[in-house]
Parts: structure tokens; sequence; C-alpha cells
């Protein structure tokens, strides 16, 4: 029997500790990797061709959404399963315009996240049942005509990872050399994001990016 091959991508050790166990018991499921950042996940993606990775969405360098938009368009059979302890629908819809294949909520990954390995090694959908009903209930209301769509906010690839490095800390010049880009274009970016999201302060920013799930607070520590 060929097992499904996993990577899990979590900043937090414990956690991928916990998911290794979890998975590594099922006799159709194997671990090949792990990676602590969104370019680690990228990386061992090209190396390891894994069936399914398990994705934590808030990582340093980066982020879920970018990450997640790579590794599809470089290894379009890899299927993304996302972790979070977020239920934001603006991101749900995100991730899976990105290519990913689920959205789990961490507090029910014990109860799920087998089922979830493998329907979407299958070539399926899965979502944590609270946020299936949700969707569910949004389908409904916009096909009978209820509610309009949300209307979004979308930062491009780049603008993104500006925003998650602005939410850490980081210096303009520390953006520039990180993503190769110039300090003007970085500041250039910065910009739009502010723009975009009618913020225009770092603190804003930052709030922001903490209540969407882009980085965690524990990260500002």
């Amino acid at each position: 029997m060929e097992k499904i091959k996993v990577l899990l991508v979590d900043d937090h050790t414990i956690v991928r500790q916990g998911l290794r166990v979890l998975l590594e018991v099922e006799p159709d499921i194997t671990v090949v990797g792990e990676a602590e950042t969104g370019r680690q996940a990228l990386q061992m993606t090209r190396k390891l061709s894994p069936d399914v990775v398990v994705m934590d969405i808030a990582m340093p360098n980066l982020n879920r959404l970018e990450a997640t938009r790579q590794i599809i368009k470089e290894m379009p059979a890899a299927r993304v399963l996302v972790l979070s302890s977020y239920s934001d629908d603006e991101y749900v819809q995100q991730l899976t315009e990105a290519g990913a294949a689920g959205y789990l909520l961490k507090q029910t990954a014990v109860a799920d996240l087998i089922k979830a390995v493998r329907e979407v090694r299958r070539g399926n959908a899965f979502f944590s049942p609270s946020i299936s009903k949700r969707l569910l209930e949004q389908y409904r209301e916009a096909f009978l005509g209820g509610t309009p769509a949300r209307k979004r906010t979308d930062l491009t690839t780049r603008e993104a990872e500006v925003l998650q490095s602005i939410a850490e800390g980081r210096t303009n010049k520390y953006i520039a050399a990180e993503l190769c880009i110039s300090i003007k274009t970085v500041e250039k970016h910065r910009q739009q994001v502010m723009n975009k999201l009618n913020i225009h302060d770092i603190a804003g920013l930052t709030r922001y990016a903490i209540s969407k799930g882009i980085i965690e607070r524990s990260a500002l520590l």
C-alpha cells in the first residue's frame, strides 16, 4: 500500500510533534518532513514532493496565503490543508482561491485531521464542520438573492509579504534585503497596503495582521 506523504508546517515544534504522532499511528500515512516557515515549506515541497502539506496559517517569513499560492503553482499535484485558530470568512475564501484544498480549525484537528488528510489526497475539499455550515449558508443566501457577496480587499502577493514583515517589526531596509527589492519599492508597497486597507499607522497594520491570523501575537513578544 502506497502511503500518503505529508509535510508538516508550523513554527511551533511541539505542535508539529503532536501532529506527527497523530498522523503516523495511521498505517496509510507517513510524515516525510517538517518545516518552520513558509519559505522552508516551499523548499521542502520541491525536495520531498509530499501529497499533502498540512500548514499553519501564521508563520514567519512567507505567510500562509503566499506559501499556498507558490506551492500550488510549482507543485500542482500537492494538496494544501490549512490549520488555523481563526475562522475568518475572508481568509477562508482567499486561501481556497489560492488553491488550498481544505481549512481545518485547530480546535477540531484531533477529531478531523486524519479524515481531512485522506479526503484532500483523494482530490476532495475538506472544511471544519463550523466553516462548512457557514459557507453553505452563504451560498444559499447568495443563490436566493438574500445578501450580496462580501466585498474583499485583495492584497497582491508582494503586498501581503510586506504587510507581514511590517507587522513583525521589520525595517524597510530589512524587508528590501529579505525580498530582494529596493527600499523605494518597499515604501511603494507599504503605501499601497495602507491605502487598500485604509490603515495609516504601523500599530493599526499590526492589529490587522494579528486579527487576520497573518502573524501571532506571541511573535511580537
